[in-house]
């Protein structure tokens, strides 16, 4: 969990890391974002060159702490979680983690905000901001997508971190009545977060 700590890939996250990535390229979605990227001439039309350009933006280990060896990938950081020093709550802004640590009873969930009018989340929130206690530490907000698939997580943030050359990037868009920021951060070649944050909805800010 903890970054400064370096990290030793073993051959079989290797091959799952692979096999998800081999998985995700498949789908509607992502061939939808392959497309998009190919017109806009920032991936190659090659599916294989395709999925090492995608390896390289989420999978390839960086150096997140200074002194410690590389510690830290986009994925890890967006999907799983990591902390800083055990002190701090970095990333985990993916609900299926979400989901399996409150399952486990790793995560304290301690509210939200979505739409307005409302006193819980329901089926048709999509985006919220929470905050939640994890192994003892508190993230006083984290944006999250909910219900949505973890192939369409990597296809909309390709897409703005290969989009622009800043250090962070925000797109905003409107979804239905969603008003959202498509928030990402980079390490050079990769991504170092990225995640979105719920501005307004029913035409109010939040």
């Amino acid at each position: 969990m903890s970054t400064g700590v370096g990290e030793t890939v073993t051959h079989e996250e290797l091959a799952e890391n692979r096999r998800f990535i081999d998985a995700i390229v498949e789908t509607d979605v992502m061939k939808r974002a392959h497309n998009y990227l190919v017109r806009k001439g920032q991936s190659s039309s090659n599916t294989m060159d395709f999925k090492k350009q995608l390896y390289n933006i989420w999978f390839r280990l960086y150096h997140r702490e200074r002194g410690g060896g590389q510690d830290s990938c986009g994925f890890e950081h967006v999907f799983v979680g990591e902390t800083r020093r055990h002190q701090q709550i970095l990333g985990l802004h993916n609900w299926v983690q979400f989901y399996l640590q409150e399952k486990h009873g790793h995560i304290d969930y301690k509210g939200y905000k979505a739409r307005t009018h409302k006193d819980t989340p329901d089926e048709d929130d999509h985006v919220l901001n929470l905050q939640f206690s994890w192994r003892g530490l508190v993230k006083p907000v984290a944006g999250s997508f909910i219900g949505v698939s973890p192939e369409f997580e990597v296809a909309l943030f390709t897409i703005v971190f290969l989009m622009s050359d800043e250090k962070m990037t925000s797109v905003e868009v409107k979804i239905d009545e969603y008003v959202l920021a498509l928030i990402v951060h980079r390490y050079g070649r990769s991504i170092g977060t990225s995640y979105p944050k719920l501005l307004s909805s029913n035409h109010q800010d939040l």
